[in-house]
């Protein structure tokens, strides 16, 4: 099996924005801050809960750079690199290893809709061009219309730095372990299924919601870990009216949403993603009174 970047809960972090379009740095630093705090367990930067598919190749690069620099070695970073053009994902790669991040993530290519063939060449350029990064592979048809096989990971498992996968493609992760085994450290890319991930070999889950209850999305994966399943079925439950909350509208527009209720500067996001519906944003508000955060509130009026 390949050693995992991360056992837990990751954070798929927000990219704070100003009005004017702009990276909030001391923002980010400070979400930073309060995750690795509330004892997360690793951070994603320029995920798609970060909004990379808006940024320029330089605020990417920045983006990194603040978190590798902020996060100091304290829990691994894992570096959102993926395109849909393969040579730019390389040179991203390339960029994160060499700013120090601990990993990357590649996303399916999007847009192209490549065949499996030209997926497996895809992804193994990348990995070959960066032998000594660890590799998560994102597979999220939903949002690229593009599927992981099973078969293709089979093929992958030769590439030895590509070391997991975060999956949303929840029903044919059963085959997956039946034809790779534990070559791959599995990661739910659903927050509404870790748990059901975690029973079938998962190691984590990349997380939106924990953005705003990370030490308590932690806790549920190792929970579960340690061997108390059912407080770990009980608190994937009674997350649930949360992280419906979290999707009624586009990732990340209730999330950003959230945050700026909550107190933080997340600021708007990128268009083509713009403020969500008055419905919606009174939804998040119920939800949000139901959960306690008051450790994030303890957090920012310091």
């Amino acid at each position: 099996m390949s050693k995992p970047v991360f056992v837990g809960a990751g954070v798929a972090i927000v990219t704070p924005f100003f009005e004017n379009g702009g990276i909030n740095f001391d923002e980010l630093k400070r979400m930073i801050e309060f995750q690795v705090a509330q004892g997360i367990d690793s951070i994603i930067i320029c995920g798609s809960t970060g909004e990379a598919a808006t940024m320029d190749h330089e605020e990417h690069v920045a983006a990194i750079k603040c978190a590798v620099d902020t996060v100091a070695g304290r829990v691994p970073v894992i570096a959102g690199t993926g395109s849909n053009d393969t040579a730019y994902g390389i040179n991203l790669t390339k960029a994160a290893k060499e700013l120090g991040a601990d990993a990357a993530l590649l996303v399916t290519p999007y847009y192209n809709k490549c065949t499996q063939e030209g997926l497996y060449r895809h992804y193994k350029a990348i990995a070959d061009a960066v032998p000594d990064l660890p590799i998560i592979l994102y597979n999220v048809p939903s949002r690229t219309n593009v599927n992981i096989s099973p078969e293709l990971l089979l093929r992958l498992s030769d590439c030895e730095n590509i070391v997991g996968v975060k999956e949303c493609n929840f029903g044919q992760v059963p085959e997956i372990y039946s034809l790779c085994g534990d070559r791959y450290a599995m990661y739910s890319g659903e927050d509404g299924l870790a748990v059901p991930m975690l029973s079938l070999g998962a190691k984590g889950v990349i997380s939106v919601i924990a953005n705003i209850m990370p030490k308590e999305t932690s806790q549920m994966i190792h929970d579960y870990i340690n061997g108390d399943i059912e407080k770990a079925k009980n608190e994937q439950i009674a997350f649930i009216p949360l992280v419906k909350a979290m999707f009624c509208e586009v990732n990340p527009i209730p999330v950003k949403e959230a945050m700026n209720i909550l107190g933080w500067n997340a600021g708007p996001c990128r268009l083509p993603l713009c403020e969500m519906s008055k419905a919606n944003h009174d939804k998040v508000v119920d939800v949000l009174a139901k959960y306690d955060t008051s450790a994030m509130a303890d957090f920012l009026a310091k």
